[in-house]
């Protein structure tokens, strides 16, 4: 089988182009998945402590709680607008069906709800942010 790596080039640029981690492509029998994942890998450098030799994973507060994730693949918007207010910061108390993003997938804007009453603990995305199907955006009390 000849690799064609002018169309890898192309899934690719459309990976950066449509701000997605992961593009299969299938015709026939050829079968073609591209992915980016090293802010996975960034992420769990981030969250590990060196101990000796050993890494250890930070343990805190965070752990606890109630998490929604991310209904969809996308880019995560705190607010409705730039400049606008946030739809909720830490200390706020929500309600089970309260909007508390934006999850943009293709130019389609979708409010993520909340899926039960809390306080916010923690927001774990920033505004912008590339998200993944399943990936906490928010941790609740």
């Amino acid at each position: 089988m000849k690799i064609d790596k002018k169309l890898i080039k192309e899934l690719v640029d459309h990976l950066d182009e449509l701000n997605l981690t992961e593009l299969e492509y299938q015709e026939g029998q050829t079968k073609i998945k591209v992915s980016k994942s090293t802010r996975a890998i960034e992420q769990i450098k981030s969250s590990a402590v060196i101990s000796g030799n050993k890494a250890v994973l930070n343990k805190d507060d965070d752990t606890d709680g109630i998490r929604i994730k991310s209904p969809i693949i996308g880019t995560a918007y705190l607010a409705p607008e730039p400049g606008a207010k946030k739809f909720v910061k830490v200390g706020d108390k929500i309600k089970k069906g309260q909007t508390i993003m934006i999850v943009e997938a293709m130019k389609t804007m979708n409010h993520v709800p909340s899926t039960s009453d809390g306080e916010v603990k923690k927001i774990l995305v920033n505004d912008g942010q590339p998200v993944e199907f399943g990936q906490p955006l928010i941790i609740l009390k």
